[in-house]
């Protein structure tokens, strides 16, 4: 049954980041290497990739480098709290500024709103004691950093920025700077949180995962 859920899980977010990237490279702006180097400058491209290949190690027992880290100790919570910032940041302040349909409706509800909601209730039932320690999640707060200093260093010379409130050039580098605190004082809320209720939840609930 796990196996089945993880297998479903691995083969519907695989479909929505492949759909997303051919949606746009057909309604590309720029040329196709502009345009695949702007696809995973997204936040929700690379989150949902993460969750992606999660899913995919734990369905095909995929254990050796590069997938050995999604079997460490603190990933289903890192990768927990990273994909509900995606949904909570599209939620409020990304979903008003577009109204897409078709294919594109299809795909960026799955990206940021199902994938999202399904990941945590995945966490709810297979949550460890050992996956709910502060320390080890927090050593994935590196690909958050790491995906900020890109975007703003990329964004200062090429002048794209994946997202308005990371747009140093038409809000200014203070009202940017402010905003990526809120995301981080975000990241910390969620992760409390989780570790929080990822302990009230009753034992017999939880399935303890092996962890090399």
């Amino acid at each position: 049954m796990k196996r089945n859920i993880e297998i479903f899980t691995s083969i519907i977010v695989w479909f929505a980041v492949i759909a997303q990237f051919y949606l746009m490279v057909i309604n590309r702006q720029a040329d196709i290497i502009e345009t695949i180097v702007r696809f995973f400058s997204f936040f929700t491209i690379l989150t949902n990739t993460l969750v992606a290949l999660y899913f995919s190690s734990k369905a095909f027992e995929l254990k050796r480098f590069p997938f050995s880290i999604f079997h460490k100790a603190g990933a289903l919570t890192a990768i927990t709290t990273f994909i509900l910032i995606v949904g909570l940041v599209y939620q409020i302040t990304l979903r008003g500024i577009w109204q897409p349909t078709g294919l594109q409706y299809l795909v960026d509800e799955l990206l940021h709103s199902v994938v999202p909601l399904w990941v945590l209730i995945y966490w709810s039932f297979i949550v460890s004691n050992i996956d709910l320690k502060f320390k080890p999640v927090s050593y994935w707060i590196i690909y958050p950093i790491c995906y900020l200093l890109f975007v703003l260093i990329r964004g200062h010379f090429s002048g794209f920025y994946p997202y308005p409130f990371l747009n140093i050039a038409n809000i200014g580098y203070l009202n940017a700077f402010q905003n990526i605190g809120l995301i981080i004082l975000l990241f910390l809320s969620i992760l409390a949180l989780l570790v929080f209720l990822g302990k009230k939840l009753p034992r017999n609930r939880m399935i303890e995962s092996s962890y090399s």
